[in-house]
């Protein structure tokens, strides 16, 4: 494929579909706010013969003055028009009340001791607590928020030993996606002098005897760029307690392969080390192991190529249990003795079913496997032979998580949220069956007053694809409901039923809630997450624009009332769909997006991302890309949606760049009035561990922005407010 400058614009053309039947009156009609100027350099770079503009290439180094400076022109721009929003603090207030409320995690259970977090309702990181007996006292272990008076150091994860003695607990400053691991006597709640750093995208396990444990980690970065920096070379390292880290042992690495990364897992009988390599995002895995019974043992590939998934569940002796994608989109689990590991040797013990296999553990000698069943949860209990035990009765349309433990354990927790229902922590009695509420919040709101309700929809190529719209009940079906609809789409995660605050928030104020399960997530297995790839990408934008239009078809809303949302790889879903089809929706809010898909995978973490995306140095990837990327398809002279892109200075994970560059070309690109604004939040990064004071702010900027876009009723938006 050569294709010539002047053929740029043609391809580019050919994404934008407009239906005049719903398109929106360009205004120009008063004036919109007043931007910082943007330079542009001449900057250009040449893709298999198609040169290709890059004017603000310049805001990619976020440490250079002069972006910083930018960076404050416009968070000054930004706050400016906020503030101007009279509903705002009311919003911010509300959220404050509906936050406030109890939360827990599910609880593990270690050496004797139960291991859960609580959040009291406003502080900005979970307590973790450990108590020995369920009707004990807890007893607090770690406090997060005394790490950082912020709240912006956050717990990213905990691993307790074997024998209930030792913690090892990760931190990660400002959102970023680095983690510290330190040790904690859980006896004394004393830190010990060992300190790990350069952790990234690790697990912590733990040998048997508790003296030390696995984790994975990169050389050390250069401080300056240490936040933009490709990250190439994992490997997976040993620690021994008492020792200084330059003292570990290099467990394994593969000096042959930088993209190739190590997860290790120890199985619950002390016996292996597992390790799985993963390259990139894609769902597919090496697996490998060690017997840590022989001091000298080699590691062993167990399954050497990336053919599909495998997920460790657990061992019986030599049987090891996993599941897999292999030959079963939806998932099954097989069983494969280490003695005589040829495929032919496997035995299949559950078959893949109609329903997504969505997670599964062996707790007291039984698999508990949890499913997807059109994006919610179902959970059945078989034996290790496959046979049918029972299904666990749920209390509605949600979802689950947890259902872990050991191969003995008599019991396992489980959490089960929905729209509507705040997450409340369960007990399951594996031997009977019965579930009993273990922890259970309680929220200043009526869930009566609400209605979820799954619609399916057909896309633009026929394929029927479902949503969840959530809303009060008695909806009027007249097209004047402001609507928000969310949707990510892409590398195998599913978005099921979960309850938050922030949404309730936004019906109270009158707003439905949508959530499109579009192609590239993992609710229908493997088949659904191809389906939204690489040259197939388009078809998520497809999705979830085809979710809009039928949401304007059948009145639910209008144009003018339509609002799209999404993070990350939403956040590139809702650059799209706004450059595809401007005419649509009346404002979106990109998070933390991937907007310049022909550069992304130059950053931290990107090039792993190139299993789902592609990537711009393939010359038909380049074509597919460059059609659809948010960056490279906005028009000058065109009316834009009221725009609030979001992002943040530690965002090491979708590297800020990406936002800056977008903002930058939609502000100079936009026709109409409406606003582009660049919300860039500082000592904040791509979402995880961020204090609930932040989420609180960033929420009452979204919901007040979208009250002023969609023109809400104020007497509604300020009604909920003084609730």
């Amino acid at each position: 494929m050569h294709m010539k400058l002047a053929t740029l614009a043609a391809v580019l053309a050919t994404t934008f579909s407009a239906n005049p039947a719903l398109a929106q009156s360009c205004s120009t009609k008063g004036t919109g706010p007043t931007y910082p100027v943007t330079k542009k350099v001449d900057q250009t770079d040449n893709y298999h013969g198609t040169v290709v503009a890059d004017p603000y290439r310049w805001l990619e180094d976020a440490n250079s003055a002069e972006t910083k400076m930018w960076v404050d022109a416009q968070n000054k721009v930004t706050q400016a028009y906020l503030a101007a929003i009279p509903q705002r603090e009311a919003i911010r207030q509300r959220l404050t009340q509906l936050w406030n409320y109890e939360r827990y995690s599910v609880p593990g259970k270690e050496g004797g001791r139960y291991f859960y977090t609580r959040n009291d309702g406003l502080q900005n990181q979970a307590v973790l607590y450990t108590l020995k007996n369920l009707n004990d006292e807890p007893r607090l272990l770690l406090d997060p928020n005394k790490l950082a008076a912020d709240g912006t150091v956050a717990l990213a994860g905990t691993e307790v030993s074997p024998d209930g003695k030792l913690l090892a607990y990760s931190i990660a400053a400002s959102g970023s996606d680095w983690n510290e691991i330190k040790l904690r006597d859980i006896e004394t709640g004393k830190d010990l002098p060992d300190h790990i750093k350069w952790v990234k995208f690790s697990s912590t396990a733990w040998t048997k005897d508790g003296k030390g444990f696995f984790y994975s980690r990169y050389d050390e970065p250069k401080e300056a760029t240490k936040l933009a920096d490709v990250n190439y070379f994992q490997k997976l390292y040993y620690h021994r307690v008492g020792t200084p880290q330059s003292a570990d042992t290099l467990v394994y690495d593969r000096a042959d392969q930088k993209e190739w990364g190590f997860g290790g897992r120890t199985t619950d009988d002390g016996r292996y080390l597992i390790i799985t390599t993963t390259k990139g995002t894609a769902p597919k895995y090496r697996v490998s192991y060690k017997d840590l019974s022989k001091p000298d043992a080699k590691v062993v590939d167990l399954i050497d190529n990336f053919d599909a998934g495998y997920d460790f569940i657990d061992n019986v002796g030599s049987v090891f249990y996993f599941s897999t994608d292999r030959k079963a989109p939806k998932k099954r689990i097989i069983a494969i003795d280490v003695s005589k590991p040829a495929e032919a040797n496997w035995k299949e013990v559950v078959a893949e079913s109609a329903d997504t296999l969505a997670g599964a553990d062996i707790v007291n000698n039984q698999l508990v496997l949890e499913y997807l069943k059109d994006a919610r949860s179902v959970v059945r209990v078989v034996s290790l032979d496959g046979k049918p035990v029972r299904e666990i009765a749920l209390p509605g349309i949600g979802t689950v998580a947890g259902l872990s433990g050991k191969r003995g354990d008599t019991e396992t927790f489980y959490s089960y949220t929905s729209f509507t229902s705040p997450t409340t922590i369960y007990r399951l009695n594996m031997t009977t069956g019965q579930s009993t509420v273990f922890r259970q919040p309680k929220v200043a709101f009526n869930p009566a007053d609400y209605e979820t309700r799954q619609q399916f929809y057909t896309s633009r190529d026929g394929t029927k694809v479902p949503m969840f719209i959530v809303s009060k009940k008695g909806l009027k079906m007249n097209g004047q409901n402001p609507t928000y609809l969310y949707g990510y789409g892409g590398f195998n995660i599913s978005l099921t039923p979960a309850f938050s605050p922030a949404n309730l928030a936004w019906m109270e104020m009158g707003g439905v809630y949508v959530v499109a399960n579009l192609r590239g997530g993992g609710e229908y297995g493997e088949a659904w997450h191809q389906a939204g790839t690489k040259l197939q990408k388009q078809n998520v934008f497809d999705d979830f624009i085809g979710a809009a239009e039928w949401l304007v078809e059948n009145k639910v809303t209008s144009p003018q009332k339509l609002a799209i949302g999404g993070g990350s790889n939403g956040g590139l879903l809702v650059g799209a769909a706004t450059t595809q089809r401007p005419d649509l929706f009346a404002a979106a809010i990109p998070s933390v997006g991937v907007m310049d898909m022909l550069r992304f995978h130059k950053f931290t973490i990107g090039w792993a991302w190139t299993s789902d995306y592609g990537s711009s140095e393939n010359p038909d990837e380049f074509k597919a890309l460059v059609k659809y990327s948010p960056l490279h398809n906005l028009k000058a002279g065109t009316c834009y949606p009221a725009t609030m892109v979001t992002t943040a200075d530690h965002d090491d994970r979708v590297v800020p760049a990406h936002s800056f560059k977008y903002a930058a070309a939609a502000q100079a690109a936009q026709a109409g009035s409406a606003p582009i604004l660049i919300r860039i939040d500082t000592k904040a990064g791509h979402g995880a561990g961020k204090p609930t004071s932040k989420q609180i702010e960033e929420v009452a900027d979204r919901w007040g922005f979208l009250s002023r876009e969609l023109h809400m009723n104020d007497a509604a938006v300020t009604a909920a407010g003084a609730k």
